[in-house]
């Protein structure tokens, strides 16, 4: 059997027999899964993944759970089991899905050439089952194993086909087997030389996409999988430790060059507290900001039909202001938004809180929760599509707060329902008018033709201040948007603005205002994008998304043209991509998850540079806003029972601070697009 230079296969017992001329090398991974407990490798994973850390998404031993789609059969699919005498890592679910194939990974992203022997048992002939290579991703990588009656070495990424990677075959050869036969597969990565064996079958390819990655499990229907080991020459095994160092040596430095998270406030909620459900704002007009905590009551299926229940007004320190409703620690849960707000709705000077309880749309005083206006819910149209149950009225899915009148301030309110109407109040909460379209999550607004009142970007469709559709891409886009936003992405004043949409399983589309696509990237289920100065080194803006069912964890960079610059998966949940002015220079990171080992802020090259410490802080939700007033951002941590927040360690920073101009608090959701433009503090400009 030829093989690929020093690469020769690994020897597992009952997998292969070593060959004569076999040199020794470094054994980076093996497992027999003898070593893990029996039992479901992750547990029922919902909708509260896309913006929580959940703990069961985390890494289990040396694997990770990498796909999943909305369905718990999906989740369950890999667990630890006995057979024939033996405990294998088994997969139990009969994949029905296109865009997504079950996969676990491990190992390091820097492997570069080694060789992998794995041994399974497919249990049916369906779709393929194998090994993954120098993956990326779970959209990014190769596949060597059997597809049908023949065994495939094949290269995948993400492509221009609708929700599908693309993929290429680089190489077959026929191979009979039937299931229930134990399959024994070779596999060598050597440059860009791939080879790989199947008995006495062996293929091989040239191909230079991916010089190096980590390696996963992938089958289509039930298998059984025995045993596999990772193996490298000592050369390689060598280049590999010092790369590693490398790496390390340089988070070390970046982490140093940072401001240290330092603990600054900390509070209980127990009883009253939620997921993230928060809104902060300044409720009783001291200048500082509070925190209002809302638990949800869901009326309908899932997460269809829910409403405000108990509403909690509390200091960082502490102290409770008021409380409307009656808090219930069961109603902790939360995988949607909910409508409500702090704002500053009649522009007097002191902040509102607008919600919707008791399909009734509520005005109250920041300061004390006391009713000051309300008025019923809208009607439920008669051709709404999402199943409500009884309640005869909206229950609210979310409020937006922006311009229509062209009064210089965010006086009209916008209550949309899940996913299909809309309607536009004024202050006062009278209507003024109402549509209807593919509404998606949350939408944005902004002075597009600029004569002083704001247009509406609702979905996929545009309206004007009067309620008229500008454009509309209902009829050629599928799915929902999962966050939106108008911002000119290049350099220089007279940029044009870009309609962006983090589109779900549409991917990533680009739009020019008059409503013309000028960009769809197909890159799996799409969400939760940040958009600031990631990279000052390029010019323009940035944009950070994350990827959620079917490939959740997978990070996305993309630089002013609306390009991928990076990608990379660094955990295997949702997030907020919520950008955080640490240093008070320009340079904005990423916060992704408040988790010790997965989660801290990313630069805009990827990079971990700031990790919070193990100091048994709550990591389920995290937030990034400007707290202690010197510009700044201090990240705020919390879970059903308790929230701390973090400052930097050389907090309070004098002198010249970057200070950008951000989404308002007012307009907050579990999925709007968080839009952080360049800007310095007033001392600066002086």
């Amino acid at each position: 059997m030829k093989r690929l230079g020093w690469l020769l296969f690994f020897v597992l017992p009952a997998v292969s027999t070593p060959h004569a001329d076999a040199p020794q090398g470094a054994v980076v991974l093996h497992d027999d899964f003898t070593a893990y407990a029996t039992g479901i490798w992750m547990g029922v994973v919902g909708a509260e993944a896309e913006y929580h850390y959940v703990p069961q998404s985390g890494r289990i031993g040396n694997w990770a759970v990498s796909t999943y789609r909305s369905e718990p059969e999906s989740q369950r699919a890999w667990r630890i089991e006995e057979w024939d005498g033996r405990r294998v890592l088994a997969m139990e679910y009969d994949n029905k899905w296109k865009d997504m194939h079950p996969v676990v990974e491990a190992g390091d992203p820097l492997w570069c050439d080694y060789a992998v022997d794995a041994a399974w048992t497919p249990l049916a002939d369906k779709g393929q089952s194998g090994v993954l290579f120098r993956y990326q991703s779970d959209r990014c990588y190769y596949f060597f194993g059997v597809t049908g009656q023949r065994a495939v070495i094949k290269y995948v990424k993400d492509g221009d086909a609708f929700r599908k990677p693309h993929e290429e075959i680089l190489a077959d050869a026929l191979f009979a087997w039937k299931p229930g036969d134990r399959l024994t597969a070779h596999v060598e990565a050597a440059g860009n030389r791939l080879q790989g064996s199947l008995g006495q079958v062996t293929i091989s390819a040239v191909h230079d996409a991916f010089p190096r990655g980590r390696i996963a499990l992938l089958a289509d229907g039930r298998a059984r999988f025995h045993e596999v080991a990772v193996r490298m020459s000592a050369e390689s095994k060598s280049a590999l430790d010092q790369a590693v160092r490398d790496r390390e040596g340089e988070l070390d430095a970046l982490r140093a060059a940072n401001p240290r998270p330092a603990l600054w406030k900390k509070a209980r909620t127990s009883g009253f507290g939620v997921g993230r459900n928060l809104r902060f704002g300044d409720l009783d007009g001291d200048g500082q900001k509070d925190v209002l905590v809302c638990q949800p009551v869901h009326h309908g299926p899932k997460d269809a039909a829910s409403e405000v229940s108990c509403l909690t007004a509390m200091t960082f320190d502490g102290k409770q202001l008021w409380q409307v409703g009656t808090p219930d620690p069961w109603k902790n849960h939360l995988t949607n938004d909910v409508a409500f707000q702090i704002h500053d709705i009649d522009g007097d000077g002191r902040n509102e809180v607008i919600y919707c309880r008791g399909m009734e749309l509520v005005i109250a005083e920041g300061a004390t929760g006391k009713t000051l206006l309300k008025a019923p819910t809208p009607e439920m149209p008669a051709n709404t599509k999402t199943p409500y149950g009884q309640t005869p009225r909206i229950l609210g899915d979310s409020l937006f707060f922006c311009d229509f009148r062209g009064q210089g301030r965010a006086g009209d309110l916008v209550l949309k329902d899940r996913y299909q109407s809309f309607w536009v109040y004024d202050e006062h909460l009278n209507l003024r008018w109402q549509a209807q379209c593919n509404t998606g999550h949350y939408p944005c607004a902004a002075d597009i033709d600029k004569d002083g009142k704001d247009e509406l970007a609702m979905g996929y469709s545009l309206f004007d201040d009067d309620g008229k559709v500008l454009w509309s891409l209902d009829k050629d886009l599928e799915d929902h948007d999962d966050g939106v936003a108008i911002v000119p992405l290049k350099a220089g004043l007279d940029a044009a603005p870009v309609f962006i949409c983090a589109a779900s399983d549409e991917g990533m589309l680009y739009v020019d205002m008059k409503g013309a696509i000028l960009k769809h990237l197909h890159l799996g289920h799409v969400q939760n994008p940040g958009i600031a100065d990631f990279r000052p080194d390029l010019p323009g803006l940035e944009i950070a998304t994350v990827n959620f069912w079917g490939n959740q964890g997978i990070i996305h960079f993309y630089d002013a043209n609306g390009d991928v610059y990076h990608d990379f998966e660094p955990f295997q949940h949702g997030s907020l991509c919520q950008p955080v002015n640490w240093t008070g220079e320009a340079g904005e990171y990423v916060l992704l998850s408040a988790n010790v080992e997965d989660g801290g802020l990313f630069d805009g090259w990827g990079r971990c540079v700031v990790k919070l410490p193990a100091d048994g802080h709550p990591d389920m939700c995290c937030a990034a806003l400007d707290l202690t007033g010197d510009c700044r951002d201090e990240i705020v941590v919390w879970d059903p029972y308790e929230l701390w927040a973090y400052t930097q360690d050389n907090s309070p920073k004098p002198g010249r601070l970057y200070r950008p101009v951000r989404s308002p608090l007012y307009n907050d959701s579990n999925y709007r697009a968080i839009v952080s433009l360049p800007g310095w503090s007033e001392e600066a400009a002086k």
